[in-house]
């Protein structure tokens, strides 16, 4: 096995007590709430745009394309650049924010960050069920934007301080749970909000983002910090309060001393940005950049953001679209909560190895399938029963593999593997890289599925099988390791152990070990 095995015990020698109490259950609930703002736009924007009374009012070429007047290929009904902005402008602006992000996060804490995050999203969502012109839609996506870098930001960061280390894996994947539940409302309320007579079910479809908004804006405003933000900002003895409550024991001393000292090492980071360029963050700063360029790479967004359009490209009908868009959604939180069960017991590796391997078979087949009928110069004719079930079974599963895998991994992992000294600084650097491929593949993907046809799920097939080597070869098991205590795992690792020197061990704070003996691997 190239990567490292699982560590027994901390790098201090010690495991924390506590248990899985109802106050940190309720309260990672809570917060997981903020991956509903970002699962209802992905699920929504593709819903709306194949909504012939949406395309009518604002993209009015499109719509003359997809009822046949000027159509030529199935493939390139939907190749508009004004369309791909209303869906993509978004990215771009969740990208900016998260970098502001960072600093709220950090000086003002993670409950603050999701606060400013839901104002800004319920602004957005107002501004785009009002929308009477293109620039009041691309304006509110782009206040949507913002407020998704604030919450995409925040919440991972608040899932993993706030979970005991045994349950970490399970309580953060709330997040993703939250963002596939999104995903699923949106599709539903697509497929009844197209049937409402005189057109105006997209309104609904897009002010209906309020509802989210709202629930995260509440939700940020009854939730406690966590004790890590609160002794970042100096509040000690609220943080152990706090600590002891969700811990549900009163002997939290020593993870409390471990969070005060890993603080302290923060404070002596003037430059939390410079900061992550130091070699001995090399592996962590490669993980935050590589994980969410990968994670946009597998192709989901595509199916995601355009299941609707996709299907309707593949000549399933509009009620037809939205529905398989539906059953996607299904199937999609159905299998995070695989993950939810499996991430902390089987690990992190074997669920992304095999949810690669399922998606790479899935994409091969959807290409040969989709290649079969459609050919090249995408006029299929008349398209049987059984076949449209087949390519909608296939890309089923492939979305199941993505959900137990690197949809919530791909969030997991880097909220988890940063010292707190760089925390915000990475995380927002994770975010902005997701945000910034989301971006181009949004961007980009009507196009390139107008000119590679086919060939595009081949082309994300290919990124797939990389990013399953890299996994393979690269990353190292975290399940089960404390955050304060993760830099062992790199030190352990057979090709990051060349970055992270043992005076680094030594001198990183408490997270980085202390006195305590070395752990033993596995």
């Amino acid at each position: 096995m190239p990567a490292a095995g699982g560590i027994v015990s901390g790098a201090s020698g010690r495991e924390y007590p506590g248990k899985l109490t109802g106050n940190v259950l309720v309260t990672c609930v809570v917060g997981a709430m903020g991956g509903l703002i970002f699962g209802y736009d992905i699920g929504i924007s593709g819903g709306v745009t194949s909504m012939p009374s949406f395309l009518r009012r604002f993209f009015p070429s499109v719509y003359e394309k997809q009822q046949g007047e000027k159509i030529t290929n199935q493939y390139c009904q939907y190749d508009s650049e004004t369309l791909t902005l209303f869906t993509s402008s978004l990215y771009l602006a969740a990208l900016l924010s998260s970098l502001v992000a960072s600093t709220v996060t950090r000086r003002w804490g993670r409950k603050r960050s999701m606060l400013f995050g839901g104002i800004l999203f319920c602004a957005g969502a107002l501004l785009n069920g009002f929308a009477e012109h293109v620039w009041m839609l691309i304006v509110g996506r782009i206040f949507l934007g913002f407020g998704i870098g604030f919450t995409n930001q925040s919440v991972p960061l608040f899932l993993s301080e706030m979970a005991p280390y045994k349950y970490r894996g399970a309580l953060n994947i709330g997040f993703q749970l939250s963002i596939t539940i999104g995903i699923l409302v949106a599709s539903v309320l697509n497929y009844f909000f197209a049937k409402i007579k005189g057109g105006w079910g997209w309104r609904l479809s897009l002010g209906g983002a309020v509802v989210p908004a709202l629930i995260v804006t509440v939700g940020s405003l009854i939730l406690p910090d966590t004790p890590n933000s609160m002794i970042e900002r100096g509040e000690r003895e609220a943080a152990k309060a706090e600590l002891k409550r969700i811990r549900g024991v009163d002997n939290v001393d020593d993870e409390f001393e471990d969070l005060v000292a890993a603080s302290e090492e923060s404070r002596r980071v003037e430059h939390p940005w410079l900061n992550l360029l130091q070699r001995k963050y090399r592996p962590q700063l490669t993980m935050a950049i590589l994980i969410p360029f990968f994670q946009q790479l597998t192709g989901i967004n595509v199916i995601m953001f355009y299941a609707p359009v996709l299907f309707n490209t593949l000549g399933f009908e509009n009620d037809a679209s939205l529905m398989s868009a539906v059953i996607t959604g299904l199937f999609n939180v159905g299998a995070t909560w695989v993950s939810i069960f499996a991430v902390d017991k089987a690990g992190r590796r074997v669920l992304f190895l095999e949810g690669g391997t399922q998606m790479l078979i899935c994409q091969i087949v959807v290409a040969s399938a989709i290649g079969a009928k459609f050919g090249v110069n995408g006029n299929p004719g008349e398209l049987p029963k059984w076949y449209a079930g087949i390519v909608v079974a296939f890309i089923c599963t492939y979305v199941a593999g993505f959900a137990w895998s690197w949809g919530p991994l791909g969030w997991l992992v880097p909220s988890e593997i940063f010292p707190l000294e760089i925390r915000s600084a990475a995380q927002s650097v994770n975010v902005s890289v997701n945000m910034f491929f989301t971006f181009v593949v949004a961007q980009v993907f009507l196009s390139m599925l107008c000119h590679m046809k086919f060939g595009l799920f081949l082309f994300f097939a290919f990124f797939v099988l990389v990013m399953s080597i890299y996994i393979y070869i690269f990353l190292p098991e975290t399940k089960g390791i404390p955050i304060e205590e993760m830099s062992m795992v790199w030190k352990k690792h057979w090709y990051w152990s060349r970055f992270v020197g043992d005076d680094d061990i030594l001198k990183g704070g408490i997270e980085m070990g202390g006195d305590g003996p070395t752990p033993k691997l596995v």
